[in-house]
């Protein structure tokens, strides 16, 4: 399997390729490039499985390289190396985009590199990328990835209804695409929309989209009634605090 390192700074490439030959046995070959052109013709030539690639560079941001190649070379995943802010990794998450931050370290390459090639054959990079960018223009985000088991599905926040904990992994009900088990556990979905106001988490097990509570039943110690006539429970610790949000709904 071939990887290819984009990045304009020359140590940051070595330590790179350091790091994914010490901890990354499945990738064989390692090529580098300076810039995103240079990278560009290097996928063309190689055709890596693996491309990092570094954000911020001169001339061309590494966002731009859907730019320069044509959807049929999309055949590769990308895992960006970034020292952007919370914000831009908010971003990353909801567009199933994978990242290291820099200063890179050793268990953060082979945690991505492991997704990537879970990834492979079926990356939809191109809307992925297109999602990317679009999170990073605006901060007003409206749409989440969600890994499964056909690939990625792009889904509106107004779309989700609620989202249920399921061992390792999280069912997510959704108006438009049904029930969705996404390959994540709901603490990732409760870090990552905690700043998206319509949804809030009233038991450990549940992250709700407020939007769609149908009703509250107080009788058995108080549960909440989804539009899709599933059934949530409130935990004690937080039914005051429910009840107060409800009532300044509308």
């Amino acid at each position: 399997m071939k990887a290819l390192i984009i990045d304009d700074e020359k140590k940051a490439r070595q330590v790179l390729h350091i790091l994914v030959e010490e901890n990354c046995p499945k990738i064989t070959e390692i090529f580098e490039a300076e810039d995103l052109l240079s990278g560009v013709a290097l996928i063309k030539k190689e055709q890596p499985s693996i491309v990092f690639l570094d954000i911020e560079m001169p001339e061309h941001s590494g966002l731009e390289i859907l730019n320069f190649i044509e959807k049929e070379v999309h055949n590769f995943e990308i895992i960006f190396t970034t020292a952007y802010s919370e914000y831009a990794i908010q971003a990353f998450q909801l567009s199933a985009i994978d990242y290291l931050l820099k200063p890179v370290r050793p268990s953060q390459v082979k945690a991505a590199v492991d997704k990537a090639i879970a990834f492979l054959g079926n990356t939809q990079i191109n809307k992925r990328l297109t999602e990317l960018k679009a999170s990073l223009e605006d901060s007003n985000f409206k749409k989440i990835g969600l890994p499964n088991a056909d690939g990625i599905k792009f889904v509106d926040f107004t779309d989700i209804i609620m989202l249920e904990a399921d061992g390792m992994y999280t069912n997510v009900s959704t108006v438009t695409h049904g029930s969705i088990l996404v390959s994540k556990p709901l603490k990732f979905f409760v870090n990552i929309l905690h700043e998206i106001k319509i949804f809030y988490r009233p038991h450990r097990s549940h992250l709700i989209n407020l939007s769609y509570i149908k009703e509250y039943i107080k009788k058995d110690g108080g549960y909440i009634i989804m539009e899709n006539d599933k059934t949530v429970s409130i935990s004690n610790d937080k039914k005051e605090e429910f009840l107060t949000i409800v009532q300044n709904i509308g």
